[in-house]
């Protein structure tokens, strides 16, 4: 199942989401949900910040600045408020943008920090720090999922015209299989696997562990000629590693590393937890003494190394990223739009990992029966219920 490498407590989390799509939520799981989501969030943004500010001040020697955003506009508005230099797309871009800037889906939804230098007596961005939303974790586990899911169902499906094939006593390649053929095939190893998770049977391939390495992240900007540094820095920091690196090359332009982290997770304790929080854990019955405890313990006894994303790239191939040929919210739409296999199944999984990730959220302290079963059928309707009555948002009146 999913293994968040930027968390803490990553297995118990995993074993929740297994338990879950098998329909054995326990009572416990409320409490532990609440942990498992808030405290990581705080931690994964206190280290997150902490690895930000050595990287950016390894780069650049000299004092920087960051402030906190919540939109994509903010970081789309600084990417063109002063470019470093110019040429004709960058032109281009900056003035497509100023003009229409409302097509650049500037109200995402973005909880990240951005980083500043001064020099010459300007401003120059120089990278950005983010943390995964809760609904793009919820989306990226489910897609994750229901990917491995299709490939089991194919696989089954693959097995019974292997069996179709014998039977008739020809090569499984000599098999002249009409649509329909196909199509039931692939609904009976799907209905298999709906009977597999009703009946709590291990289902061989689905249960492996699929890692998320980028929940904490951070996009570095530095032209190619300087891109070496970066590798040489994290080389040279302390508790740290590249485990990872991937170039993309075409429509999107970056390089993508994967590196290994020893947060201070001393200095990460030193600081109070917010009101917001404390706000919320006393809400659930957790009084701010016990929080700050719980929070410390769950820190101290939790995984000494996490793993996080850097993205490597030049100031104009960013720009492409946000508002020219390759925009990062196009890719999350045309993900959504070409995911192969889109069944009642595949919508149930999507939904429950909302609600799993969506719980510690509202002010809900018991778990009861979970409303979603994966080999049941609903109506997307169903869906917006569940989630009305989990924030307790009043039905409207019937006419």
């Amino acid at each position: 199942m999913i293994t968040i490498s930027s968390f803490l407590h990553r297995d118990a989390l995993c074993d929740v989401i297994r338990r879950w799509m098998y329909d054995e939520a326990r009572p416990a799981d409320a409490e532990l949900l609440t942990g498992l989501v808030h405290f990581n969030h705080v931690y994964v943004s206190r280290y997150l910040a902490q690895f930000a500010g050595q990287v950016f001040a390894g780069l650049h020697g000299e004092p920087f600045s960051s402030r906190p955003v919540r939109v994509k506009g903010d970081l789309k508005d600084a990417l063109v408020i002063d470019p470093p230099y110019c040429n004709e797309r960058i032109d281009e871009l900056v003035r497509d943008y100023r003009l229409t800037p409302g097509r650049f889906y500037r109200e995402t939804p973005f909880h990240g920090t951005l980083y500043f230098r001064s020099r010459c007596g300007r401003t120059e961005y120089i990278g950005t720090s983010r943390i995964k939303r809760v609904r793009r974790l919820a989306e990226k586990s489910a897609r994750r999922i229901i990917d491995r899911i299709f490939t089991t169902i194919k696989g089954h499906a693959d097995a019974l015209a292997d069996e179709r094939a014998q039977l008739l006593g020809i090569p499984r390649e000599s098999l002249l299989t009409t649509p329909e053929e196909m199509t039931e095939e692939f609904l009976r190893a799907e209905n298999r696997l709906l009977m597999d998770f009703q009946g709590k049977r291990p289902i061989e391939g689905v249960e492996k562990a699929l890692p998320i390495n980028d929940v904490a992240g951070m996009k570095v900007i530095l032209e190619e000629t300087e891109q070496w540094r970066l590798t040489e820095l994290i080389d040279r920091l302390p508790a740290c590693e590249i485990v990872e690196e991937e170039r993309h090359l075409g429509r999107y332009n970056a390089t993508n590393l994967i590196v290994r982290y020893r947060p201070l997770r001393e200095d990460i304790l030193a600081r109070p937890l917010g009101k917001g929080l404390l706000d919320l854990m006393e809400a659930r019955g957790c009084a701010p003494e016990e929080a700050e405890r719980a929070f410390a313990k769950f820190v101290r006894s939790g995984e000494e190394e996490v793993l996080l994303e850097i993205i490597l790239s030049t100031y104009q191939e960013l720009l492409e990223s946000e508002i020219g040929r390759s925009i990062h919210e196009d890719r999350i739409i045309e993900q959504r739009l070409y995911q192969p296999y889109r069944g009642p199944l595949a919508r149930n999984i999507q939904c429950l990992m909302e609600y799993l990730f969506t719980f510690p959220a509202s002010s809900q302290r018991e778990l009861g029966e979970l409303p979603i079963k994966l080999w049941n059928r609903y109506l997307p309707d169903y869906f917006d219920e569940v989630l009305k009555q989990l924030f307790h948002i009043p039905m409207p009146a019937d006419e």
